[in-house]
């Protein structure tokens, strides 16, 4: 997302822009995630979004369940609700006209998209240009050129891993379990305690969330909704159910995700069984009902800077800080860093300045996600169980 936003917003000022998305597949879909809207990523869809796609479902409280079900805490605030699904598509939309929401309009610059393409290396010649080798789709070495090199490649970030091999990503000693569930499909009890609220239950080292968001293709319609959750649960990496957890029905060891459709059938039933002796019956029952859950292990990482080879290459998002998701910033980090570097690019701030925006929000946020975290699954939350 991060690499659309950037796009998007510099091929609206003219500029020719090539996206290189190492996934091989030339459409995203199905991630199965909720995002919130935060009012970065707000601002973003408003200046560029020239579809007008309703994006979000709104929930109107905070609010916090005990062991039984039963409310504990309350708090009126309203907020946006999103899914990943839909803002992929909506910035499809409008970078290269390929999402489902419709097309890009037509006087900005060029854009390309190309998929399967994995940076292997940046380089600067004498000269000071820059160049992205990368293998494509076919397998090729390739090498491109580039005025200016942005580099929003996760926490993983290949490009930082070049620039900086000292900055390591490191896990955090607990997972994050997520699905969704279709919203006709909840029981009275279920409805009443979820919809439309940002519902939380915490426990000793547990934490879990949900809220609604769009369902298939973007629909915003009551019925056609889904739940969307996150459990939270400490696996020490050093542990042998980490281990177990991670390695998905083919024997493949994963390191960060694991991916929909790829967890173990014996390891499900045991959360799910798990998930009906610790949570209230709401929270029990849509995890019990999901059917593609996936896996994220939680990690830091946070770049010493994000501007190399004399300001022709950039890192934004993610590759600058990666964010724990109790922030529920991660997206609109992404838009915020956009936005300040295109900010530079067209004379409205300096260099200095937007370094200054992209790296103080990152460490902000990062050591905010830190705290909140470690509170969370290893010390005591206010209102824990």
């Amino acid at each position: 997302m991060g690499g659309l936003f950037a796009g998007i917003a510099l091929k609206r000022l003219g500029h020719n822009v090539r996206i290189l998305e190492r996934n091989p597949s030339p459409f995203l879909q199905d991630q199965g995630a909720g995002i919130v809207t935060g009012a970065e990523m707000l601002q973003f869809v408003q200046r560029y979004d020239v579809t007008k796609t309703p994006i979000a479902v709104v929930s109107r409280a905070r609010h916090y369940l005990n062991r039984k079900g039963e409310e504990i805490h309350v708090e009126r605030k309203e907020q946006r609700m999103t899914s990943w699904d839909l803002m992929y598509n909506l910035l499809r939309a409008n970078f290269d006209g390929d999402g489902a929401q419709g097309g890009a309009p037509s006087k900005s610059g060029n854009a390309k998209y190309d998929y399967g393409c994995r940076a292997v290396d940046i380089t600067q010649d004498d000269a000071g240009a820059v160049s992205v080798s990368y293998c494509s789709r076919d397998g090729n070495q390739e090498k491109t050129p580039a005025d200016l090199v942005i580099a929003s490649d996760g926490g993983s970030s290949t490009a930082r891993s070049i620039l900086e091999p000292e900055t390591k990503r490191t896990y955090a000693g607990y997972v994050a379990f997520r699905g969704t569930v279709l919203e006709t499909e909840l029981s009275e009890s279920a409805k009443a305690a979820l919809f439309e609220k940002f519902t939380f239950f915490h426990a000793h080292g547990i934490q879990i969330l949900a809220y609604l968001i769009p369902g298939k293709h973007g629909t915003l319609e009551p019925g056609a909704r889904l739940m969307n959750w996150v459990w939270y649960c400490n696996y020490p990496e050093d542990s042998g159910a980490f281990e177990e957890l991670m390695t998905d029905v083919d024997g493949n060891r994963h390191r960060r995700t694991l991916p929909v459709d790829k967890m173990r059938p014996e390891i499900w039933e045991q959360q799910k069984r798990y998930a009906s002796e610790v949570l209230p019956p709401q929270f029990a029952e849509i995890v019990c009902g999901t059917e593609r859950p996936f896996v994220q292990a939680i990690t830091d990482v946070l770049a010493r800077k994000n501007v190399y080879l004399d300001g022709k290459l950039i890192l934004m998002g993610d590759a600058v800080a990666g964010l724990r998701p109790h922030t529920a910033a991660s997206t609109s980090q992404a838009a915020k860093d956009a936005m300040a570097i295109v900010d530079m690019i067209e004379g409205k701030t300096t260099m200095d300045e937007m370094k200054h925006i992209v790296m103080e929000y990152g460490k902000k946020m990062q050591q905010h996600g830190v705290d909140i975290g470690n509170r969370s699954q290893f010390g005591e939350h206010p209102l824990s169980e």
